[in-house]
């Protein structure tokens, strides 16, 4: 498969979390996040087939960072008088 490179940009204490959690998975910082956008596109492939989102995945506090599991909150169906 043919690996692209991309340069972005996190805030201190978000790289702070991942470098802790590749730590414990053993993992350099690059691999784990590679693997986290991963599955955030798995996740968007599963949500836009209308399957199930698995448990496992719902729990992974960093695919917050790079996708919308969990979304925004919908905007409730009280609409505003035009005055």
């Amino acid at each position: 498969m043919a690996k692209t490179s991309i340069l972005i940009q996190i805030e201190a204490e978000a790289l702070q979390e991942l470098e802790r959690r590749a730590k414990r998975e053993l993992l350099p910082v690059q691999e784990l996040i590679a693997e986290i956008l991963r599955r955030s596109a798995v996740m968007s492939r599963i949500r836009k087939s209308g399957s199930a989102i698995p448990q496992q995945e719902k729990e992974d506090p960093f695919i917050g960072y790079f996708s919308r599991v969990g979304g925004r909150p919908k905007k409730s169906g009280v609409q505003k008088d035009g005055i």
